[in-house]
């Protein structure tokens, strides 16, 4: 079969230049437009539940909150793990479903359970599913800053909560926006009880005087001939004054109000926490991404969204784009990898060219990194894989050996071109380049399955171990598979074009550097022949070392990324 595909390649080598020209540009397209992240998906399909409960103590939320909903939820459809936390007025627990299901089947099977759970909740308690978000969700961190002070922590934090946060949340792609720091505005209503005795009203007329004053009502319609008007009672408290001047109750012949009882200001609750840059006040936003969002283009897009706000905002106040970004992390990745395989097609052209000393066959042998990069990018984009560090990681693993095959095949097809050269008669030259790559080619498969087989193990990998290092392999695996079938069939319809008639294949003799590699390794020969025991027992206590240093070594999942 193998037979074959050369004589086919060879047969119809304008065709299979053609169709890698095509393949190389289309490839290229799609590398461009894959998403990109910084790991692979690792997200096991989770819903997260929250429950407020103001008041309660970390016990009470334990016992009346957090474990009526973890019964419920023990059990259902799919369900792995239940995990939950509680604390002083809050309520988290995270339900674990099975990996490779719909998350938005899960959502649903939780709010089915959750329509249960409230019949057990303490009365006004309503809990809630958190957006859908990624495991390595949070992309950015956005300040907001006043830069003379003349802006308050409680504006700041107005703008953020009622200005920033609603437009980020509109770009596709982000799942949550969570805002710390400043001071939460309030209309707080300070009862004075003196006041209360003296007036004769209770603390409830107020609490609802206060709630009456902030509402919108339908008052039905007023006809009038052939036009029907519309009867609204607008009853809005936009300032501490206007709840002040809220009805508490009548006393004949004057009303008694709430500022007559009470003190209504402007003020922040309690905090628990707070907001900095620079060691300075600030607003700090957390900007999570939806799973499967692009990082980079997202990123792009929330940075214009940011540039829009700020041009809304006041003058002294300032978004600070600088705290986090983890597309600068993913930018630093590709970087690296474009540097490995810059710097890898440079060191192998140079190999090339030395041993083979022209220029032609190095820049046959050098099609096999792109060609392969760019079937790797297309199995990506069929298999729904992105790239990130552990895609990358196994690409630049591979830039080395991905010339591999097509060095071998190259370096046959150019010595026996250049023997037939010779030939008083010689044969035509696509016969000779089919005999040529016919010689190898079961080396070169052979040698290719064998370094294949060493990734195997990783796809064996189960949880989120395997959902880590699957990608890996695959495009390690992918690459190395794609450089073979290059040496197949590019390789010997590029050799067939640039080869046979070259001048260099006129001089006799290998180059320089291959003549004394050769002298070099005829004395060593004769020295390892010659002491085969000293080598064998060299070789054994190195393994023996090897074996015993592993006991000492340490362990850890991931390196640091730091």
């Amino acid at each position: 079969m193998l037979n074959r595909i050369i004589a086919f390649s060879l047969k119809n080598r304008g065709l299979v230049l053609v169709a890698a020209l095509i393949l190389t540009l289309y490839g290229a397209y799609v590398a461009f437009h894959l998403p990109i992240d910084v790991f692979p998906d690792l997200n096991r399909p989770t819903v997260s539940i929250l429950t407020e409960s103001p008041g309660l103590a970390p016990e009470e939320v334990e016992v009346l909150v957090t474990f009526p909903i973890e019964s419920l939820l023990n059990g259902a459809t799919d369900v792995e793990r239940v995990r939950s936390a509680s604390g002083v007025g809050l309520s988290i627990v995270w339900v674990e479903f099975e990996w490779g299901t719909d998350i938005f089947k899960d959502r649903q099977i939780v709010a089915e359970k959750l329509q249960l759970a409230r019949e057990r909740l303490p009365s006004g308690l309503n809990p809630v599913m958190a957006p859908i978000s990624s495991i390595m969700g949070e992309i950015m961190l956005v300040g907001l800053q006043s830069e003379s002070g003349k802006t308050s922590a409680m504006e700041l934090r107005t703008l953020a909560d009622w200005v920033a946060r609603p437009r980020l949340l509109s770009a596709a792609g982000i799942s949550q926006v969570t805002v710390m720091g400043g001071d939460v505005k309030q209309y707080q209503v300070l009862v004075s009880p003196p006041r209360l005795l003296q007036y004769d009203v209770t603390l409830e007329q107020v609490t609802t005087a206060v709630a009456k004053a902030n509402v919108a009502a339908g008052g039905g319609f007023l006809l009038k001939g052939a036009e029907e008007s519309l009867i609204r009672v607008m009853v809005r408290a936009t300032r501490p004054e206007d709840l002040g001047q809220a009805i508490v109750a009548w006393r004949n012949p004057s009303p008694v109000l709430v500022q007559d009882v009470a003190e209504v200001q402007e003020g922040g609750p309690v905090k628990r926490g707070d907001a900095s840059v620079d060691a300075a006040p600030a607003i700090i936003l957390s900007i999570q991404k939806q799973p499967n969002a692009n990082t980079l283009a997202l990123q792009e897009e929330i940075k214009h969204t940011l540039d829009e706000i700020q041009r809304s905002l006041p003058p002294d106040v300032r978004i600070r784009q600088d705290i986090f970004n983890q597309a600068d992390f993913i930018r630093a990745a590709i970087r690296n990898v474009e540097e490995a395989i810059r710097d890898g097609a440079i060191w192998v052209f140079i190999i090339l060219f030395l041993f083979l000393w022209n220029f032609r066959t190095s820049a046959i042998t050098l099609t096999a990194i792109p060609l392969s990069l760019i079937a790797t990018a297309l199995t990506f984009r069929a298999f729904g894989v992105s790239i990130n560090t552990m895609t990358l990681g196994g690409l630049a693993v591979a830039i080395g050996e991905l010339v591999d095959d097509a060095i071998v095949d190259i370096e046959n097809i150019y010595r026996r071109l250049k023997e037939n050269r010779a030939l008083p008669i010689p044969e035509p030259s696509l016969i000779v380049i089919f005999k040529a790559s016919s010689e190898v080619r079961n080396s070169i498969v052979y040698a290719t399955l064998i370094v294949l087989l060493v990734v195997i193990p990783l796809f064996s990998l189960s949880g989120l171990e395997g959902r880590m290092f699957a990608p890996l392999g695959l495009s390690y695996l992918v690459a190395l598979g794609a450089s073979l079938v290059v040496s197949l069939t590019v390789t010997p319809a590029l050799s067939s074009y640039l080869l046979p008639r070259a001048k260099f294949m006129e001089k006799k003799g290998d180059a320089f550097l291959v003549r004394g590699l050769k002298a070099l390794d005829t004395r060593l020969l004769h020295w390892t022949l010659r002491h085969p025991w000293k080598i064998l027992t060299a070789v054994a206590v190195l393994v023996v070392l090897a074996f015993g240093s592993i006991s000492l070594m340490g362990g850890e999942f991931l390196p640091p990324f730091n």
